[in-house]
């Protein structure tokens, strides 16, 4: 498809098929292609032939003399099928069709649309829509475009893909105002063929695109996504992805607690930042965000020296750089001592360094100090603020040389140098010549966005040398799978889950299921005092609902009592089936967590750690990753937990050995997907940790239930 998809972005002849002076598509795509360069011919098409906006059109596409690589088809709804008929028996293999009327419109549109992907599928053709704007290949000059395209259209590295016809002129337009230049936009349509994964594809292998921004309604295909995800990660080109559509946290599973706790959105979320997705919230972060890590790239790392001539700024600043994670590390001391050199006596010499109103007297003040924090060994990378002029001075020369010179000073500076302005305004015609001229950098706007960019392109960096040094890594030894015949079906209670998991060598609790009271006796002797002894019955999930728990038993009279309470609960309880006790010994200290693995029904099976026992539901501390997994990634979400510090060994109590925790963790999370596309849910909570010692005190799973089964 990548092949494909690159010569329907780049067609040397296109037909404009359905073209009207009744169509302000028609007109604005044409005006397009005429106007922003494209060199190839267009022929337009209409069944009545006659002139169409002044020029003279085609009855059909059998009557355009030589070959057409693309046909933009804007004819109604019924008429795009024999389009696509006598496109393909001319060897027209590249189509954008406008037309709506679809998918989109209920079942009746939807076979419409079955039809248009079944004949392409058949006949080789590749189809950018329907119900789309069409796309601006702004590097290659070809604009087959159904809405106005401001001028001047900005050639540049950001790519964008848009699943919002509606919204496109408008990231257009705010990507224009910030002086952001995009490679190619393209607005996607009902995806019937072409996907945004085909895109993304496209622009990872497109040398025009360094940065790729997404806006995103669903992600139709997880598995392809995180493909070309992973590609451009190891690429080196950021993607930012502003994903809509967030839902309320539902239920995967009534039985287990994970479900409760991983939803729609929160599994986007872990997996975008697993494939070094950097994920936005708004429009203007998309583009100001992607158009940073278009200029700057990798950063170094998260500690960042800032410049700016506003003591009220570098407040801002400095609270937002908490917000955003990064260091503003205070400047080593040869570096203060320069900067006293440059900075007026009345200023403070810190980061952030506030050089003072007086860079209005001393134009060289910026610059000079700039070029001192660039030098800081404990900085990796300096954030400039500046904004670009917005009205001509009688005499502009001066602004020149000033941006001139600041320019030269980033160019040569040893780290990377950010600028941000101080608000989020529109770049001006003044203001765009001066960048132009002087080689200016790119401006993020305003301090709110700019810090969001820079934290984004910190933790995008990261992201991105992991995956560099992780990819040439030999993958960890999995756990032996579970036989075929142990998967089941509906709830599977702790005596028969914990046992699966036992199976497969991972630390459990030793237990002994029991059907009497004497039995229940001979067990605990066996443990030791004080033992556990827990309600045990195929049809029953939560034991503790019926009270069906009893903890510190500590003599023969105990067992016996606790068996017959537990035992006379849970018989009362419909379903239940067989009843009888799990014994263990008494567990106590430590920390407990809770070990989930759920089926999302977009990505798949999901790993939920997080503090576990009663704190579940109260603290909702969980990290999430979408499997598969290593321990190197179950320590970084450790590492995410608000509770991270319990673990830590907080007020005196035993650190916990975290790697022995994610290698525990991450082995669950393996076996968990060696039980296959049966499993629903496997819970472990809670996990005990107690140092090194790590076991799981209780589980539960739930299979699937699915037709057939």
């Amino acid at each position: 498809m990548s092949m494909a998809v690159g010569e329907l972005f780049n067609p040397r002849s296109i037909a404009l098929v359905g073209a009207t002076d009744k169509s302000g598509w028609s007109i604005s795509t044409l005006t397009n292609l005429r106007t922003h360069g494209f060199r190839g011919p267009v022929h337009l098409v209409n069944p009545r032939g006659g002139v169409v906006h002044g020029e003279q059109a085609h009855r059909s596409l059998s009557d355009i003399p030589g070959q057409v690589d693309l046909a933009y088809v804007m004819v109604p709804t019924t008429a795009v099928l024999p389009v696509l008929r006598e496109g393909a028996k001319l060897g027209i293999r590249h189509y954008v069709i406008l037309t709506a009327g679809f998918g989109e419109t209920g079942p009746e549109g939807a076979a419409l649309e079955a039809e248009i992907v079944d004949f392409a599928r058949e006949n080789d053709l590749t189809v950018l829509g329907p119900n789309g704007n069409g796309f601006i290949n702004a590097a290659a000059d070809v604009t087959p475009y159904g809405l106005p395209i401001p001028s001047p259209l900005l050639r540049g590295s950001v790519g964008v893909v848009l699943q919002s016809g509606a919204l496109a002129s408008s990231v257009l337009g705010f990507a224009q105002a910030r002086n952001v230049g995009i490679s190619l936009l393209t607005s996607m349509g009902n995806e019937s063929l072409v996907t945004v994964t085909d895109v993304i594809d496209y622009l990872v292998d497109d040398p025009a695109t360094k940065a790729i921004a997404l806006f995103l309604e669903s992600v139709r295909d997880p598995a392809a996504f995180s493909r070309a995800a992973r590609r451009a990660l190891l690429a080196g080109k950021p993607i930012v992805a502003l994903k809509i559509g967030r839902s309320r946290l539902a239920s995967r599973t009534a039985q287990a607690h994970t479900g409760a706790l991983v939803g729609d959105d929160n599994v986007i979320d872990a997996a975008f930042r697993q494939l070094g997705v950097v994920r936005v919230r708004s429009l203007e972060d998309l583009i100001i965000t992607a158009g940073l890590l278009a200029e700057v790239g990798p950063l170094p790392g998260p500690r960042i020296g800032v410049v700016t001539p506003s003591g009220g700024a570098s407040e801002i600043i400095a609270d937002r750089a908490e917000d955003e994670g990064l260091e503003l590390p205070a400047f080593a001391p040869e570096t203060v001592a320069r900067l006293r050199e440059i900075v007026p006596a009345f200023g403070t010499v810190q980061n952030p360094l506030d050089v003072t109103g007086y860079v209005l007297i001393d134009r060289t003040l910026l610059g000079r100090a700039l070029e001192a924090v660039t030098a800081d060994p404990g900085v990796d990378a300096v954030m400039l603020l500046s904004d670009l002029p917005r009205v001509a001075p009688p005499d502009p020369a001066p602004v020149y040389a000033m941006f001139s010179a600041s320019a030269k000073r980033i160019a040569e500076a040893p780290m990377p140098v950010v600028v941000v302005s101080n608000v989020l305004t529109d770049v001006t015609e003044f203001g765009r010549d001066v960048q132009r001229e002087a080689g200016f950098p790119y401006v993020a706007g305003g301090i709110e966005h700019g810090m969001h960019a820079i934290g984004a392109a910190v933790r995008w960096s990261r992201a991105y040398r992991a995956a560099v040094e992780a990819n040439g890594a030999v993958p960890a030894k999995a756990v032996a799978s579970a036989p075929a015949a142990e998967t089941g079906t509906g709830v599977w209670a702790e005596h028969r889950a914990a046992a699966l998991l036992s199976s497969a060598g991972l630390p459990v609790v030793p237990g002994e299921l029991v059907y009497d009271e004497e039995s229940a006796v001979a067990a605990a002797v066996g443990f030791g005092y004080p033992v556990v002894l827990k309600v045990a019955a195929d049809g029953l999930g939560h034991k503790s609902d019926v009270g069906g728990v009893r903890l510190g038993l500590s003599d023969a009279r105990d067992v016996e009592r606790a068996y017959r309470e537990v035992v006379a609960a849970a018989a009362a309880v419909p379903g239940a089936g067989r009843v009888g006790a799990l014994v263990q010994p008494q567990r106590g200290g430590g920390v407990e967590l809770l070990v989930g693995v759920v089926r999302d029904p977009a990505w798949g099976l999901t790993l939920a750690v997080g503090l576990g026992g009663i704190w579940v539901e109260a603290l909702r501390d969980t990290a999430l990753r979408v499997l598969p997994v290593d321990a190197a990634e179950v320590r970084r979400a450790l590492d995410e937990l608000r509770g991270t510090a319990l673990l830590r060994g907080a007020r005196g109590t035993e650190p916990a050995d975290l790697d022995a925790v994610a290698e525990v963790v991450a082995r669950v999370a393996t076996f968990a997907e060696s039980l296959g596309d049966d499993l629903e849910s496997l819970e472990i909570n809670p996990l005990l940790v107690r140092g090194s010692h790590v076991e799981a005190l209780d589980a539960l799973i739930t299979w699937r239930d699915r037709p057939g089964r």
